[in-house]
């Protein structure tokens, strides 16, 4: 069966292209509440599920070994563009945890904001392991390896180290889908990945929101999280980034998460859901408006909530001379949200 159209794109008023995906609502029972498309067919989730690998940094207690601010938990949970306050967040986090730079295992690429990457070229820069959009995540591996297990930091990113036998754990657990080697790939920061259904990851999500079928310790870590989040959404993404916009708008109405190869998932706590979809041709594009429209379909908006969510349902699309010449839309069961 082929996954439905989510997003149509528009160009002088004629549908040019269409993307189709499968979407997943879930409660913490994992009672399906809103099912589009090929829900049990595993997917990578990829940066989407850095909620669920900051766990063990809370729980081990090595977050309050190195007296992590919220701003700093935040932006072990992002996909940062690589701002000067991400590199410096996560450079005091090394340094909390009396290390460097040299041991992040991330490697490096230029910032993911432009301007961000031709104020480090005009200064004669070159791009380090802190402008990895994942070095937060990366320094968190760290804090937990020396503060909470108490382990040699060297190595974190492979699949029997410590720190990612404890990450998988939490994610297998919270999502109730098993992590092994028969469905595990490498993320672009080099940490194992596991391919696990969309249905599994929503009702993941709903945990992760609620607390609602794991234990205490991971029901308080959850909501320290989600708290720090809230707190701080620029350090999960940064400058004209969908994550970042959404959470200043809606704060602890929203936890979202990007994905690569468009995957997005979220939960919303005070409903009780969590949501995973994934986008067959992994357009990001698609993933942002379809996350918008279910944000609309199922959140209750006031007039500045819904100024924040709009302009990622309907997307204008603007040539080089920044004419207007088209637009993405919500489509099939989703289209009603863009009404």
């Amino acid at each position: 069966m082929d996954n439905p159209v989510l997003v149509e794109v528009l160009r002088g008023g004629q549908v040019e292209s269409r993307h189709r995906g499968a979407v997943a609502v879930y409660d913490a029972d994992g009672k399906p509440v809103l099912a589009l498309g090929e829900v049990a067919q595993p997917v990578f989730p990829r940066s989407a599920v850095k909620g669920f690998q900051a766990l063990p940094l809370i729980e081990s207690g090595a977050a309050d070994r190195y007296g992590l601010t919220e701003a700093e938990i935040a932006l072990c949970c992002a996909s940062h563009n690589g701002e000067p306050e991400h590199v410096a967040t996560a450079l005091g986090i090394l340094v909390k945890a009396g290390q460097g730079p040299e041991c992040l295992e991330c490697g490096a690429h230029w910032p993911m904001y432009d301007a961000a990457t031709r104020k480090l070229a005009g200064a004669h820069g070159e791009p380090t392991a802190l402008n990895n959009n994942c070095s937060g995540k990366h320094s968190g591996f760290i804090c937990l390896a020396c503060g909470g297990l108490e382990v040699d930091p060297k190595g974190y990113v492979g699949r029997e180290h410590p720190v990612q036998q404890a990450v998988r754990a939490a994610m297998s657990e919270i999502t109730g889908a098993a992590h092994d080697v028969a469905i595990a790939g490498t993320d672009g920061c080099s940490i194992p990945t596991y391919a696990v259904p969309l249905e599994a990851l929503a009702l993941g999500f709903a945990r992760f929101g609620t607390g609602h079928g794991v234990g205490p310790e991971r029901a308080k870590a959850a909501a320290r999280i989600r708290k720090a989040v809230a707190s701080a959404p620029f350090m999960v993404a940064g400058t004209r980034r969908f994550d970042t916009e959404i959470m200043e708008a809606l704060r602890e109405r929203a936890f979202t998460k990007t994905g690569a190869e468009g995957v997005f998932c979220a939960t919303f706590p005070e409903l009780g859901l969590g949501l995973a979809l994934k986008i067959d041709d992994g357009a990001t594009r698609a993933a942002e408006v379809v996350m918008a429209a279910l944000i609309a379909r199922f959140l209750t908006l006031d007039d500045t909530e819904t100024a924040a969510v709009q302009p990622h349902l309907t997307p204008v699309l603007r040539n080089w001379n920044r004419i207007e010449v088209g637009a993405l839309r919500p489509a099939g069961l989703l289209s009603g949200a863009a009404a």
